[in-house]
């Protein structure tokens, strides 16, 4: 996921050019370099590859991982490769992105979400079909499906699969005799118990937009669980409205706003994680893709995760599972060659055991041996124990247009009923442009 800085981020990693002469075009638009060598050897070709990632947190890496991408191509092809590695914020990447494939200047390699983006980019063409590359036999079966279309093609590599609710301070809660709650009820006898000893219930960050949404794909999914299964396909069908979701959404949501840290729209991801990581609130709305930035603050930090309660149905306390930030390949690249061997780089066998490490993300394929980590392993006994649902396939413009709702809603800037209509107006309008 995310992290919120002014403008785009760009990091230029080049290989050194080879002296070399040839006349000849490479392969896939990839020209060589104008001098041979002195040893007589084949002269060098050389390639521009453009990357649009918007993990600006992972930047250094990325940066590392790809500085090996780049000896490997140059080592086993004598392709000189340079890489232009850009990483916008997570609030506006997908605005940008969907501009730029429209207007004909598409990245050689890009990540979308998997679940809210796949089925509109591939419907649109924006997405090469990878599924006769090397790295689709290596994904985990429980992975595959989230970067599968409809009709059965890998279109992209997913690189976050998560297991997620809220996290909470393990030494906090220890101290306190207090175990993770399972109903909204017991999440209120929680909050005043932490009141109780003047510790702060939860931390606030909702500078960035896409923070504050991520209390409705765990309330839709509960709901969905329980007692409203074919939400999402109503919603497809324009016959349903987010009015169905209030309680669920905003129960929750005010009574997290009414306990925790002060001047939420102030304070972004970076931000927050450091005032968790610090104990200054004992809970944070927010998934574990923000460990690496967590540890950071404090690598001494017991922290864990769990589901977060929308109602007293103990049934609809869910851990969300699903694949988020996945890459995929535009059909229109000069550079395709280059840029699907960086692909099945990210899934190589020995090296992206320490690049899946170092990121703090799940394992994804069988060649994945590292031991997971303890929040990690803590998610998935909820998962085991059948308290899981798979994230909800809500439209992107509609988890934006939410983050924007409840930041307005927490500035009272709007009401309940406001956000609502405003979901329900971004659903049909997706609906116009897909259908």
């Amino acid at each position: 996921m995310k992290k919120m800085n002014k403008g785009l981020l760009c990091t230029f990693l080049a290989a050194t050019l080879l002296a070399g002469c040839s006349s000849n075009s490479g392969s896939n638009g990839a020209a060589p370099t104008g001098e041979s060598t002195g040893s007589g050897s084949a002269a060098a070709k050389s390639v521009t590859l453009k990357m649009f990632i918007a993990q600006p947190r992972f930047k250094e890496q990325y940066d590392n991982y790809i500085a090996e991408f780049v000896k490997k191509e140059k080592a086993d092809k004598n392709i000189d490769v340079s890489v232009q590695l850009e990483m916008p914020t997570a609030d506006n990447a997908s605005q940008i992105l969907k501009t730029r494939l429209a207007s004909n200047d598409a990245p050689d390699i890009f990540a979308i979400h998997a679940v809210n983006e796949i089925p509109s980019y591939y419907k649109a063409g924006y997405l090469e079909d990878l599924s006769s590359q090397p790295f689709v036999g290596k994904l985990l079966e429980s992975v595959k499906p989230s970067v599968t279309t409809t009709d059965g093609k890998v279109v992209a590599l997913p690189l976050e699969t998560l297991s997620w609710g809220y996290l909470y301070n393990k030494k906090i809660f220890s101290e306190q005799g207090l175990t993770p709650p399972t109903t909204l009820t017991e999440m209120k006898t929680v909050i005043e118990k932490l009141k109780a000893k003047k510790i702060t219930p939860f931390v606030l960050s909702y500078k960035e937009s896409w923070i504050p949404q991520l209390v409705l794909p765990l309330a839709v999914g509960g709901m969905m669980k329980t007692k409203d299964p074919d939400f999402v396909n109503k919603m497809n069908k324009d016959e349903g409205s987010f009015t169905e979701m209030k309680s669920a959404i905003f129960d929750v949501f005010d009574l997290i706003n009414a306990n925790g840290t002060e001047k939420a729209t102030e304070v972004g991801g970076d931000d927050g994680a450091a005032a968790f990581a610090a104990g200054k609130g004992a809970m944070w709305l927010m998934g574990p893709w923000y460990a690496e930035t967590i540890l950071k603050s404090n690598p001494d930090l017991d922290f864990g995760v769990a589901p977060l309660p929308i109602n007293d149905d103990a049934n609809a306390t869910l851990i969300n599972l699903s694949a988020s930030t996945s890459l995929a390949v535009s059909p229109t690249s000069k550079n395709k060659e280059v840029a699907l061997d960086f692909l099945n780089y990210v899934l190589d066998d020995q090296a992206s055991n320490a690049f899946f490490q170092a990121l703090k993300f799940n394992p994804v394929s069988t060649v994945h041996t590292y031991e997971s980590y303890p929040w990690i392993t803590e998610a998935t006994t909820y998962v085991k124990a059948g308290k899981s649902v798979q994230d909800p396939a809500i439209p992107q413009s509609v988890k934006d247009e939410v983050g924007k709702g409840l930041q307005a809603y927490y500035a009272g800037q709007m009401s309940q009923d406001d956000v609502l209509k405003a979901l329900d107006k971004a659903w049909k309008s997706y609906n116009k442009v897909n259908k």
